[in-house]
């Protein structure tokens, strides 16, 4: 069954950001995933520091957790850590 991946960020350093971006798709897309929506969030309950989702889609949930876990993927946080403040979720079966 579909499995989401959730991701809510805060970006420090823009141009950081755009090299793990650039880096992070062909990763998600080799895992059998893609990038549903990117974009300015808004806040509609609560409080959060994050203003940006981005929501990726995989055919289940082992793929989404084979990714996030995956060396390609591993390799990229150290840019994602210094590009961005983020939380990332897992959702679905």
């Amino acid at each position: 069954m579909t499995a989401y991946v959730v991701v809510h960020a805060k970006v420090k350093d823009p141009e950081k950001m755009q090299t793990y971006a650039g880096g992070a798709g062909p990763v998600v897309v080799a895992h059998g995933g893609e990038v549903i929506s990117r974009g300015p969030s808004t806040l509609l309950h609560g409080e959060s520091p994050y203003d940006l989702m981005v929501m990726l889609q995989f055919p289940t949930r082992e793929a989404a957790e084979t990714w996030y876990n995956s060396d390609d993927y591993q390799a990229l946080i150290p840019t994602r850590d210094a590009a961005m403040d983020s939380v990332f979720f897992v959702g679905g079966e």
